[in-house]
C-alpha cells in the first residue's frame, strides 16, 4: 500500500470511531451521529487534511465538535 491508500483507510476508521463515539455521547442513533458528524464543519477540515487535525484523538475530536458546532443543537 502507499501512503495515499494508507491515509485514506486511517481516515476512514477514524471517522467510523467519531460516528460511534458520537452517538455514545448524544445517546442517539448512529444514523444521526452520522448525519450530524458529515454536516459539520469538522468533517471537511478532516477530509482536506486541514493543520493535521485529523491526527487527533477521536475522543478529542468529538469534544471539539461539540464544543464549536453542536452546543447550541439539542441533543
Amino acid at each position: 500500500m502507499d501512503g495515499e491508500v494508507l491515509e485514506k483507510v486511517y481516515q476512514e476508521r477514524l471517522e467510523e470511531r467519531i460516528i460511534a463515539y458520537l452517538a455514545q455521547v448524544r445517546k442517539c442513533s448512529l444514523e444521526e451521529a452520522m448525519d450530524l458528524y458529515y454536516q459539520s464543519k469538522l468533517a471537511d477540515k478532516i477530509h482536506e487534511g486541514v493543520e493535521g487535525i485529523q491526527y487527533l484523538d477521536y475522543k478529542v475530536l468529538v469534544q471539539i465538535l461539540e464544543e464549536t458546532e453542536l452546543s447550541a443543537k439539542h441533543s
